[in-house]
């Protein structure tokens, strides 16, 4: 008898599937290993290690600066002695008492404002008088005149830059200004259109005793 040819089964569609299956699987596996890293690895091993990286570079461009810094010490101290040596002379009062350095203070406020405002036709003062009973402030002691002005607008602030700009060096503290339509000039006929009236304290400090290294206060404007 002669034997029938065995058909042959089509394998094919399973390899297909087996393959497709593997390939699940691996995007399976590495979708696990990436949830796995967000969830542990990131924040437990790599989020610390790039804070401690980055704290670890600021701490070496601290380092770096004040190592900087101490290099320039020298230099940095010589030109401290030269302006300590230039303020000694120019920055404080050259008065040595209070009063005298009150009358200073005074005389320099009607300089000021007879240049800014020649016979006063723009600016005058309407009161000038020292402030007393203030308590000494460490090593430095202040010296203060309060102060009224009335003066036209350019001419307040004219005033209050050459105060504030000149040698010794003079402050300018508790400024209130009122402004008026019309004020009238202590000796003038008639009174001026718009102006201001300024009440402030104008101060100094008097020159310092001689102290030793270590123990020096700067001023406080």
């Amino acid at each position: 008898m002669l034997q029938q040819p065995r058909r042959r089964v089509a394998r094919r569609p399973l390899v297909h599937r087996a393959d497709r299956d593997r390939w699940l699987a691996l995007a399976l596996l590495l979708a696990a290993a990436g949830l796995l890293y967000l969830l542990i690895v990131h924040p437990w091993f790599t989020r610390p290690l790039r804070a401690a990286d980055a704290r670890i570079a600021e701490l070496q461009e601290r380092d770096a600066r004040v190592r900087a810094l101490l290099l320039q010490a020298p230099l940095i101290r010589q030109r401290l002695a030269g302006l300590d040596a230039r303020g000694s002379t120019s920055g404080f009062l050259a008065e040595p008492t209070a009063e005298l350095a009150t009358a200073a203070l005074i005389q320099q406020l009607e300089r000021v404002v007879q240049e800014v405002s020649p016979g006063n036709r723009g600016c005058a003062i309407t009161n000038r008088a020292p402030l007393t009973g203030e308590p000494p402030s460490g090593r430095y002691r202040r010296v203060t005149v309060q102060v009224r002005l009335r003066c036209g607008n350019a001419e307040t602030l004219a005033v209050l830059h050459a105060l504030e700009s000149a040698r010794p060096y003079l402050f300018v503290d508790a400024v209130n200004t009122t402004a008026q339509r019309y004020f009238a000039i202590p000796g003038s006929g008639q009174p001026q259109e718009g102006g201001l009236d300024v009440a402030f304290d104008l101060y100094g400090y008097l020159r310092p005793a001689p102290v030793a290294n270590g123990d020096s206060e700067a001023p406080r404007g």
